[in-house]
């Protein structure tokens, strides 16, 4: 009977020093398994799981039909040498809905400390929206992939929330690739709450559609941290970027903002027109050291409209406010585009315009702009007192007491959330938790 006792008293305590071993233990932190590479063609649903380290090894598509899901705190890194890219292709889905607590990360694969722009390609989301192409246009970097010419414009490509894309940016095969690029991507699909960290050329650029961001931070950009063409005419509200003074594309002016209707400058339709609202725009200032195509806050060309309000233009390099074109500045004369209840304090001139002066000059653009709720400042930061705009290892974006961001008169905008501030932040810093200023020495 002792024998017994004893049996059921050792097979007891067995039981329950297995069930402390559980991975649900939240007292007990399992090994992580080993990594796992991804390559090719995901044709089929599949999960990207955060018990392990995902390897992208060269450019994976994710093909029509299939979703690939990834769970929060989820690690993927791209294989070195491999110019790895993730293409989820119309028709197809990424569902990457991370935590501010649980953020999802795709990084250089590259240990910490030795990681570079354009470690690896980047984030590509083709979709089924409108565009002002006729024809199937190639995505950029030699991806193999077409969009253009479908008109769903609430089509739907998926999710990407609390995620961040780290040292992105070399093209598979000839150009750059962008950290994230939006290739006709429609209004069904959720892009919310994303960072860009040291991308090789844009943070963020759109082709045409329909899609509806927020919560976007582009930190220390190449080319341009913010870039629409070929008739996007989605919308961008609460984002911020934020320059580093030292890096910048030496072949190309990198812009806080840069919109094209195309290439040349036509008239197709519909004409490229994004609706920011609420963004902080962050330039070098004329740091020390500051590299030389540093350029604007918002550059408005080659027939493009605009509508930017409620937002913050702060120690950009080369001017604030450049519309260059005849036809981006008959826009904004006639009140097509709008320029309203901004603050601007570039590190040069305010306003900047290449357009003929029988249509409009730097002057008339001044006077227009303050008539719409807009006021300037000189010195950068001091009028416009955000409290930590420039650090680049511990930015504050938010407007200190007395801030004239905490001013002025909202203006509604199309798909917009009425406020009562100026820029991407009030009284709460949306990117806690989940951004990196220090993603080169993070070891994942």
């Amino acid at each position: 009977m002792k024998k017994q006792k004893l049996s059921i008293l050792f097979l007891a305590a067995a039981i329950t020093f297995v069930a402390c071993r559980k991975s649900d233990n939240p007292e007990v932190e399992l090994p992580a398994k080993t990594p796992e590479a991804i390559s090719g063609d995901i044709a089929a649903n599949k999960t990207l799981t955060s018990d392990r380290q995902w390897i992208l090894d060269g450019t994976v598509f994710v093909k029509s039909g299939a979703i690939l899901t990834i769970e929060p705190g989820t690690i993927v890194r791209a294989k070195v040498g491999t110019k790895a890219a993730l293409v989820i292709d119309k028709g197809a889905k990424i569902i990457a809905d991370g935590t501010a607590a649980k953020p999802i990360v795709f990084t250089s694969g590259k240990d910490a400390g030795s990681r570079a722009p354009g470690d690896w390609g980047g984030i590509i989301l083709v979709g089924k929206a409108t565009t002002n192409r006729t024809t199937a246009v190639p995505v950029e970097g030699g991806v193999a992939v077409t969009y253009g010419t479908d008109k769903i414009d609430n089509d739907n490509s998926g999710i990407l929330r609390y995620v961040r894309i780290e040292y992105a940016g070399i093209g598979v095969n000839d150009s750059e690739i962008n950290a994230l690029t939006f290739y006709a991507v429609g209004s069904g699909t959720t892009i919310e709450n994303v960072q860009t960290v040291y991308a090789n050329d844009d943070a963020f650029e759109f082709f045409g559609g329909t899609v509806n961001c927020k919560n976007l931070v582009a930190f220390a950009t190449a080319d341009d941290d913010f870039d629409f063409d070929f008739g996007f005419n989605g919308s961008v509200q609460f984002a911020v970027a934020l320059r580093d003074p030292k890096f910048v594309d030496a072949a190309d002016d990198g812009n806080g903002i840069e919109c094209d209707n195309d290439k040349d400058g036509t008239d197709a339709t519909p004409i490229t027109q994004p609706k920011i609202s609420n963004m902080t725009i962050i330039g070098p200032n004329n740091a020390a050291n500051t590299a030389a195509r540093h350029a604007y806050g918002n550059r408005w060309r080659r027939g493009a409209k605009f509508i930017f309000n409620n937002s913050i233009i702060l120690g950009s390099q080369k001017g604030g406010l450049n519309i260059e074109s005849d036809k981006s500045a008959a826009f904004y004369k006639s009140g097509e585009s709008q320029f309203k209840n901004n603050i601007v304090a570039p590190f040069t001139a305010p306003f900047i315009t290449n357009a003929a002066a029988s249509i409009i000059t730097a002057a008339e653009i001044q006077a227009k702009v303050l008539v719409d709720g807009s006021v300037t400042f000189a010195d950068a930061n001091t009028g416009v007192k955000l409290n930590n705009p420039f650090s680049l290892t511990t930015p504050n974006f938010l407007p200190a007491a007395g801030s004239p961001a905490l001013s002025g008169t909202w203006v509604a905008t199309t798909g917009a959330t009425a406020v009562t501030y100026r820029g991407a932040f009030g009284a709460t810093d949306w990117t806690t938790g989940w951004t990196n200023w220090d993603a080169q020495n993070t070891k994942y």
